[in-house]
């Protein structure tokens, strides 16, 4: 396929395409969102039929290939392509969609480009590869400053969002239907909505939880014990989901925490829980990303979701104040949660002591025991130094995977 201008009149005129697996399992877990899984992957026929025609290229980004991966396997359902103006702007304002759909943030290509224009077909490259045709038909010029102030709640170029959009994101977005041809190659496997929902069980709740840093212990201890919350049944089971797509500069890179989830996975070998990986990009966007995570989550077959103090919250560099109230997305997310028809599970506040290990923070206060504590500033430290860090902060194998890193 090369860079050259060209149109594809009707293979374009792309109909949603839905996983009809009548597979009786599939039917006892919670529907995605909309009501059913979209697929926008072509068959091997029509890809080659596609390969016959010519097309505008259009360079991706790291973040533009989650977004495109998301949309082609339905993670983002019921959406089918970019969102248009209309949509964009109903999200940015109102968080959901013009025909009333929820959704956290919007999703949309950015382009420079002056040359591609609504009615052109293009082709989406990310590092040599063609990940799907985007038949555009709109472009326009977003008021980023809106954006940024409805989505993140701040236009400060110290939230890493409103960096994003203001100095990577490009002057133009693009909204159109996709036509999916691959999926970006990388060093982790990510499961589609429906591979993840054919290993989950029938008729149970399915609680997730999501992370964007390595597990430690705390971790571990709050998404086993979610398992016995009140409104969880009791045959349910964790998907632990990290994203491993961009985040803030200086997180820890996905590749590498990949590794740190797959001897954790091995290590434990716990039945009760499930391990797969999420290429999203995340925007740090505290209440908005909430809602954005849960919609995701429910695609790929979960019923509850984890959310606790500060979710996907993020402070100034030059402040240290926090852009989110500590509760707020918690708040937005129980606030959307009926809709969604989604529960959520409160994150515990636990602490190790020296008499009971973990435990509530409440409990050791009453009964006056021990906390010990150590912080992510030390044991980043202690990472750097070699010192040993105690395990009942962190796995062994995690922390020979961060060394070795």
């Amino acid at each position: 396929m090369g860079p050259l201008s060209g149109r594809i009149p009707r293979l374009l005129q792309a109909k949603m395409v839905v996983n009809q697996s009548s597979d009786k399992k599939l039917e006892g877990l919670i529907k995605p969102y909309g009501g059913k899984l979209v697929d926008l992957m072509v068959s091997n026929e029509e890809k080659e039929e596609l390969k016959k025609s010519s097309f505008k290229l259009l360079d991706c980004s790291d973040r533009n290939a989650c977004d495109i991966e998301l949309l082609i396997i339905g993670a983002f359902s019921p959406l089918t392509g970019f969102m248009n103006e209309d949509n964009y702007n109903s999200v940015v304002k109102e968080s959901r969609t013009k025909s009333g759909l929820l959704f956290g943030l919007p999703i949309v290509m950015d382009t420079d480009r002056e040359d591609v224009n609504p009615g052109d077909s293009v082709l989406l490259k990310y590092k040599e590869q063609y990940l799907a045709i985007l038949q555009i038909e709109e472009k326009w010029e977003p008021d980023k400053v809106i954006e940024a102030m409805n989505c993140y709640g701040t236009t400060s170029l110290e939230h890493p969002a409103v960096r994003m959009i203001s100095m990577e994101r490009k002057k133009y977005y693009l909204g159109g239907s996709l036509k999916g041809l691959d999926l970006p190659k990388r060093v982790f496997t990510c499961q589609t909505p429906s591979e993840v929902r054919r290993n989950l069980p029938s008729g149970e709740d399915v609680v997730a939880f999501q992370c964007r840093n390595p597990i430690h212990r705390a971790h571990y201890e709050l998404f086993t014990r979610a398992l016995k919350a009140k409104n969880v049944s009791k045959n349910a089971v964790v998907l632990v989901h990290p994203t491993c797509g961009p985040t803030q500069e200086d997180d820890i890179p996905g590749s590498v925490r990949f590794q740190t989830y797959e001897k954790l996975a091995s290590e434990v070998n716990n039945p009760n829980i499930r391990w797969s990986y999420l290429p999203y990009s995340m925007h740090m966007a505290g209440p908005r990303e909430a809602l954005q995570h849960m919609i995701i989550r429910r695609n790929y077959g979960c019923t509850h979701f984890i959310i606790g103090r500060d979710m996907a919250g993020c402070k100034s560099s030059i402040s240290g104040e926090d852009f989110y109230e500590p509760y707020a997305a918690q708040d937005f997310a129980n606030k959307h949660c009926n809709e969604l028809a989604m529960q959520t599970v409160p994150s515990l506040n636990l602490v190790f002591t020296e008499e009971e290990g973990y435990v509530t923070a409440d409990y050791a206060k009453e009964n006056k025991l021990h906390i010990k504590k150590l912080s992510g500033t030390q044991f980043r430290k202690m990472l750097r130094s070699g010192e040993e860090i105690p395990e009942w902060f962190a796995f062994k194998s995690v922390v020979d995977v961060l060394r070795s890193a």
